[in-house]
């Protein structure tokens, strides 16, 4: 099975919070029926990067079962550290960026790497959400987090 993740998160010009993350997946049932699901959360005083490693790690968690999945972000941070294989030499460094600098967020980038295991997770990035509505309601999600907004509860991901 396919699975599309559009994640974002957003600071709404406070770096130090409130904000909230946006997760939207879509994916396609064996009917060939296209479902879509979303989730949301807020974070008091945190950061933007914080809240994309979030939204990836939410849209990951919700699935039960190996899947295919295309996971699209405006984070270059996010995107990169998987593109690059930065994240694979800040392990073998000891989550060190250089030779004295920790790397921000271990405690999430070992989350996401958690909830990618058993997944063939391809990282893309997507430059603001120009021609991309999914990413823009991502953000829409984001900002309803970050205002304390009640969202509908989602009855879950069901991916039989």
């Amino acid at each position: 099975m396919k699975v599309k993740i559009y994640t974002d998160g957003s600071a709404r010009g406070n770096p130090e919070g409130p904000g909230g993350y946006g997760t939207v997946l879509l994916y396609t049932d064996s009917k060939g029926v296209t479902h879509r699901r979303e989730y949301s959360g807020g974070f008091s005083r945190t950061t933007n990067n914080r809240m994309e490693l979030m939204a990836a790690i939410v849209g990951l968690e919700a699935l039960v079962r190996p899947c295919r999945v295309e996971l699209y972000s405006d984070s270059q941070y996010l995107v990169r550290a998987f593109n690059e294989n930065w994240i694979g030499n800040w392990i073998k460094k000891g989550w060190k960026r250089g030779r004295n600098e920790a790397v921000k967020n271990v405690d999430l980038w070992k989350r996401l790497l958690a909830a990618g295991e058993g997944h063939d997770v391809e990282y893309i990035w997507v430059k603001g959400h120009a021609g991309n509505p999914e990413n823009e309601r991502c953000d829409q999600l984001a900002v309803s987090a970050a205002l304390g907004e009640d969202l509908p509860e989602d009855p879950g991901l069901d991916l039989s």
